[in-house]
């Protein structure tokens, strides 16, 4: 299964842009082409049997088999001809006949018995649509043409595409199925055309929950396949219903070595949500999808229940014998916290500018002369929207402004004195305060955004910047220009930064960070690098990698020996000797491998170890394990960044309801996954084709009558 968002190595799969600033576009492009009012003038017609009727009494959705729908009214008797002809359409030649459904095409002499059968077996349900041809379950796209109809007779429309389309868009756009119960947006489709009938929203959710449970079963076989070892990350929010939820997201490197992960499941933390309620929900989502026994690693987010939940895994894991796990904090939360810690002194300074910088945003004669005076200044130049969110990228962009247009933001204000007024001019002694901070942070910013853009941001390459910031609060406070308030926010910074090293101080990162090919031993951090953690990575490599992926040189000689009477013959201890060989071969792989100076750091992890896998075939299986580590518990860029603000909105404002089903689909369908509604995938390109060649026809349509 290609999970092409997760893809970081080698090539996506071709999948729409369902991103959420198109929101809008579909829901203008679904009025633009799925209605068709009942008075226009019918042309070249495309019937559009793209996805069937469910019934809205009962739709069957709690069960894998197809749903059983049940007409709202007795069907009138009729004959067996009528009945099984009206399903297909004949030809123009009038040799052959063809089912609107699938397109199968049939001799004109063929009995309507066997006709019966094909839509029997292909189409069940086809005789309880009524006179529409549609099926009890979705079928795939299918496009029949029929001949112009008669003038003044109104086309037949699906219209539970509408349906699908807006299932489509309440997904991407996170929105909850209750939205279509909104009295306007029923009735701007019913001035569109009134025939058209909205599902419920309890259909709406039910189809939700059910195409939920078809693309989960999907993710759950396409991990049976992964040969590797697969790492976990944990994401907590609360809702606005004050439900606690736990996102649990899977991690792994492929056999071409591309990076894949995907989003297994959003759990509700019952109450008290402590580190037990997350405990038994994370072994439930694992078991769910027969990962428990194939899991390396979980990165939290820190916190002290995730902690503790992480901890209760491991010993169950180690009770069980699985094999190695480690738990790893949050590298981009730790490092937000120390950011936060910097900015302490400015923010009532960041909050003014911030203030200024939306009076910029909003208006263009504002920002127009922001541009003109810089220009003048000389103070560099600058693009609009400025980023004003209250997030790391935001603050910095507060900051930046001050240090480097000070005199352009004075300028501004004092021209517009009468809108701006002068609470947005800051003092000499402020914007000295401004620049202290800029210059302290700015090594943090360049940090923060190499981990956003990184394309995979390694644990070895996390501990090496991490390693850097400590360096930087260091020099901080030891230094005699540092001011006072200054140097006390660097010792609060300090200590998270201690605390989070002694946590990942450990082996199990060690052995991580070592096979980055651009750290090693090199630039691993001190603290880290250890001639006992050498050893034991040594040792670790040998007893997992050496023998267990390579079977055949430890297996045992019983049987030959039985043959040769108990005693070995002079060729088995050749052989033996050539398996022992092997194993010191491969023991010296490593050595091999970190006695060769680390590449550049712009090197591309994955495709080093592709390229050099042959070079270390034992060492590559461990790299590809390990490799999936991650070093934060959410993208970075979530974390630092404004997209951030859109995530969390998103999950704040979702019902209880509506958030496993409706966020889950949106990561998988973004990832690249076939939208499935029970075995039935749902072509939504084929759809979006097809209504837009019914917009052309109306158009069309309209520009005639109007001549």
């Amino acid at each position: 299964m290609n999970f092409g968002a997760g893809v970081v190595s080698g090539k996506a799969g071709n999948s729409m842009d369902w991103g959420v600033n198109n929101a809008y576009k579909t829901y203008k492009g679904i009025a633009n082409s799925c209605f068709q009012r009942v008075d226009m003038e019918p042309k070249h017609v495309m019937d559009i049997s793209l996805i069937p009727s469910i019934d809205p009494i009962d739709i069957g959705l709690g069960s894998s088999e197809k749903g059983n729908a049940m007409p709202s009214a007795k069907p009138r008797k009729k004959t067996m001809t009528s009945v099984y002809l009206k399903f297909f359409e004949t030809a123009p030649d009038g040799k052959s006949r063809r089912c609107k459904f699938c397109g199968q095409s049939y001799s004109i002499a063929t009995a309507t018995g066997n006709l019966g059968r094909h839509l029997a077996n292909r189409h069940p349900g086809y005789d309880k649509a009524g006179d529409t041809v549609t099926s009890s379950a979705p079928q795939p796209v299918t496009t029949v043409v029929k001949k112009s109809q008669p003038q003044g007779k109104a086309p037949q429309v699906d219209y539970d595409h509408l349906n699908w389309l807006l299932i489509k868009w309440l997904i991407l756009a996170s929105f909850p199925p209750s939205t279509v119960e909104e009295k306007w947006l029923a009735n701007s489709f019913k001035f569109l055309n009134p025939s058209i009938q909205l599902w419920p929203g309890e259909k709406y959710k039910a189809v939700l929950c059910e195409v939920f449970r078809s693309m989960r079963e999907d993710i759950r076989a396409s991990l049976e396949q992964v040969s590797s070892k697969v790492s976990i990350t944990l994401d907590f929010w609360t809702s606005y219903e004050q439900i606690f939820y736990m996102s649990v997201t899977c991690q792994w490197i492929d056999e071409s070595w591309s990076f894949r992960k995907v989003l297994l499941d959003i759990c509700h933390i019952p109450y008290p949500c402590a580190d037990s309620e997350i405990f038994h929900s994370l072994v439930k989502v694992l078991k769910t999808y027969n990962i428990e026994n194939r899991v390396l690693s979980c990165t939290h987010d820190n916190s002290p229940n995730a902690v503790h939940a992480c901890h209760s895994l491991k010993e169950e894991f180690d009770t069980q014998k699985v094999g190695p796990f480690c738990y790893i904090p949050c590298a981009a939360r730790t490092l937000n916290l120390i950011i936060d810690d910097g900015l302490r002194t400015t923010k009532p300074l960041i909050s003014r500018i911030r203030e200024f910088a939306l009076e910029l945003n909003e208006s263009t004669d504002f920002s127009d002369d922001f541009v003109q005076f810089s220009t003048a200044y000389r103070e560099g130049s600058w693009k609009f929207p400025l980023d004003t969110s209250v997030r790391w990228s935001g603050n910095y962009q507060m900051l930046d402004i001050v240090h480097k247009a000070g005199k352009t933001m004075d300028a501004v204000i004092r021209k517009h004195d009468e809108t701006l007024g002068s609470r947005m001019l800051l003092s000499s002694a402020e914007k000295n305060v401004v620049s202290v901070v800029h210059g302290y942070l700015e090594p943090f910013y360049k940090t923060t955004n190499n981990m956003c853009t990184n394309k995979m941001p390694t644990i070895g390459l996390v501990l090496f910047f991490m390693d850097h910031i400590s360096e930087m609060i260091t020099v901080c406070r030891e230094s005699r220009h540092s001011s006072d308030w200054l140097k006390n926010a660097a010792e609060d910074m300090a200590k998270k930064a201690r605390s989070y090293n002694s946590q990942v101080c450990n082996i199990f990162t060690y052995m991580t960070a070592i096979l980055d090919p651009r750290i090693k031993c090199e630039l691993i951090p001190e603290n880290l690098n250890t001639e006992n953690y050498l050893e034991e990575a040594r040792a670790h490599f040998v007893r997992n990698y050496s023998t267990s992926h390579f079977s055949s040189m430890t297996s045992g000689y019983g049987a030959q020996e039985m043959e040769d009477g108990g005693s070995v013959s002079f060729a088995e201890e050749i052989a033996r000797k050539k398996r022992r060989g092997s194993i010191s071969s491969a023991t010296d792989e490593l050595t091999q491998y970190l006695s060769e100076p680390p590449a550049p750091i712009p090197t591309d992890v994955l495709e080093w170890w592709k390229v050099n896998s042959t070079r270390y075939p034992r060492l590559s299986v461990m790299a590809r394990d390990f490799l999936a580590v991650q070093a934060t518990s959410v993208a970075p860029e979530e974390l630092f960044c404004s997209k951030g603000d859109e995530i969390d909105k998103q999950r704040f404002c979702m019902p209880h309801d509506s958030t496993q089903a409706i966020l889950c689909i949106r990561s998988w369908t973004l990832g690249g996954m076939k939208f499935k509604y029970r075995s039935t995938e749902i072509d939504y390109e084929r759809l979006m084709e097809l209504a837009a060649v019914a917009s052309d026809n109306n158009a069309s349509g309209s520009d005639k009558k109007q001549k």
